[in-house]
């Protein structure tokens, strides 16, 4: 599905295209310092196919950007470019993951967004109000994309952060280890889905701004930087939840444990009351002639004393080591 495609001259915006204008198409696409901007949303094969004998782009990039599932990489054909960042909303209490391709030329730019709600029309609407910037051209339109990916990650990680310090204040509530344990292992598989996004993307963008960088990024290398920056820092901040998670889940199996071995001991405590009872029992229940208290009258009353003074001994020694 189409969604934008409009023309930029020197920064300054033209004209509204349609593909129902093939030629007016390809004379902008001929003009100095003019590019096209093509924004689509969930396009099939067939809907590629007219953009990539327009813009020449290179086959494997468009069978990549036809399948989806990527992993976030930055590729160079010749003079252009191909870039695949993942796209990370928070929607009905969980992650929803998208992706965004963009292929970037010298007097093209086309963005091809898959399984996500997240627009661009904002990114757009900045890079308009800042006309000296967007002279810049394609180069400048890729970074402006980038960088509202990378900026709509910094909500994620808060928001992560947030239910992580929820869960660590109910970690040492008697009962709530099972609870815990299922949230604390439902953070830690959104916090991998998020991590698998920015890890990628910081090793793609290392390749825009240090070392060679491509030509058609020559001018906007600082710009790359500075998003390489505030994924820099997100990914610090991702690091700090998983070792932070990584001691709840300790503590949480910690505070099983210690509700096990109490179970435990309340059970032998228990058990060697009743053992104790069991052996007087035992030892007087025997069926032998000659007892001397089978005789006496008050051996009876005598012997169940002796069995309650030692369970009552027993449970208050028990108590008072913690066991009961």
């Amino acid at each position: 599905m189409l969604i934008n495609c409009t023309a930029y001259q020197a920064g300054q915006k033209l004209v509204d295209l349609s593909l129902s204008q093939p030629e007016e198409l390809r004379a902008y696409l001929d003009r100095p310092d003019c590019f096209i901007w093509v924004a689509l949303r969930d396009p099939e094969a067939a809907d590629l196919e007219p953009w990539q004998q327009l813009f020449n782009l290179h086959p494997l990039a468009v069978e990549d950007a036809c399948h989806g599932h990527q992993r976030p990489k930055v590729e160079e054909y010749g003079q252009d470019l191909f870039a695949v960042m993942h796209l990370v909303d928070w929607v009905g209490g969980d992650l929803s993951l998208g992706e965004v391709c963009v292929f970037c030329g010298p007097n093209y730019v086309l963005s091809v967004r898959r399984e996500s709600k997240l627009h661009f029309l904002g990114v757009r609407e900045r890079c308009e109000r800042e006309p000296e910037l967007l002279a810049h051209g394609p180069s400048f339109v890729l970074y402006a994309l980038m960088d509202a990916v990378v900026d709509r990650y910094f909500p994620i990680v808060d928001l992560l952060e947030s239910e992580l310090e929820e869960i660590e204040q109910s970690i040492f509530v008697r009962g709530a280890q099972l609870d815990n344990i299922k949230r604390l292992y439902e953070l830690k598989r959104r916090l991998m889905l998020l991590r698998r996004a920015v890890a990628p993307m910081l090793e793609m963008l290392s390749k825009l701004h240090g070392g060679r960088i491509p030509p058609l990024c020559a001018r906007t290398g600082e710009y790359f930087r500075d998003v390489a920056d505030h994924l820099a820092r997100i990914e610090s901040a991702i690091e700090s939840v998983r070792d932070t998670l990584a001691t709840a889940i300790q503590a949480n199996l910690s505070m099983v444990a210690i509700d096990d071995s109490n179970v435990t001991k309340r059970l032998a405590a228990w058990a060697g009351i009743f053992a104790a009872a069991t052996a007087f029992a035992g030892i007087w229940g025997m069926n032998f002639k000659h007892m001397p208290e089978l005789e006496l009258s008050w051996g009876y009353p005598v012997a169940l004393g002796v069995i309650g003074s030692v369970c009552v001994g027993l449970w208050w020694r028990f108590r008072k080591a913690g066991w009961l």
